[in-house]
């Protein structure tokens, strides 16, 4: 009997011990895991994170891409370019007169452009007056079009929140007179047959 329960005991004993074994290899290399994985992921993040410089340069294509796809072509000419504390704005202004009956019909075309590059509408603005559409891309940035005073059509580029750093002046050139250091710009000052018809 005495026998039996040394047996028993010794049986326990060791469980015990190789439980207590794993319990302590499990936990720190659960701790080193995770913390190599949030290491690895912030590296990461880091790594791929761009500038301020960098995403002006991305919101400019976007600008451009958008004014290059409208049919028939509009002039347009730089706006103000802002910097918040981690974000730039890059601003485009139609010169373009677009009449009060092609307003819709521009904004509809800028909106299909958007969807058919995946871009996602978040808001529209149906005002007769000033009708407005809002996009973001699957990678932070916003874009939208707007109609404001005496129907003048603008465009402008926000980017998420990235590094710090110096942002130069757009590259991108106008398709018309640059009016440099002037602001704000003219009114729409462009006749277009098509986009100006009935204005």
């Amino acid at each position: 009997m005495s026998r039996r329960f040394q047996i028993v005991a010794v049986a326990l004993a060791v469980g015990f011990a190789l439980s207590a074994c794993g319990s302590e290899k499990a936990h720190p290399e659960a701790g080193a895991n995770t913390s190599t994985t949030s290491s690895a992921g912030s590296e990461s993040t880091k790594g791929n994170k761009m500038d301020m410089q960098e995403a002006a340069d991305r919101a400019d294509g976007m600008l451009d891409d958008i004014l290059k796809k409208i049919d028939p072509e509009v002039q347009w000419a730089h706006g103000p370019t802002t910097k918040g504390s981690c974000d730039v704005t890059r601003r485009r202004t139609v010169m373009t007169i677009v009449s009060a009956d092609r307003r819709q019909a521009f904004l509809d075309q800028v909106e299909q452009t958007w969807r058919a590059s995946d871009f996602r509408i978040r808001a529209k603005n149906k005002d007769t007056e000033f009708p407005a559409v809002y996009a973001v891309t699957k990678d932070g940035f916003g874009i939208s079009v707007s109609v404001r005073a005496k129907g003048q059509v603008f465009f402008e580029a926000d980017t998420p929140c990235v590094k710090e750093s110096k942002v130069a002046e757009s590259a991108s050139k106008p398709n018309g007179p640059a009016y440099k250091d002037v602001y704000p710009l003219p009114s729409p000052n462009v006749r277009s047959d098509h986009w100006s018809a009935g204005a």
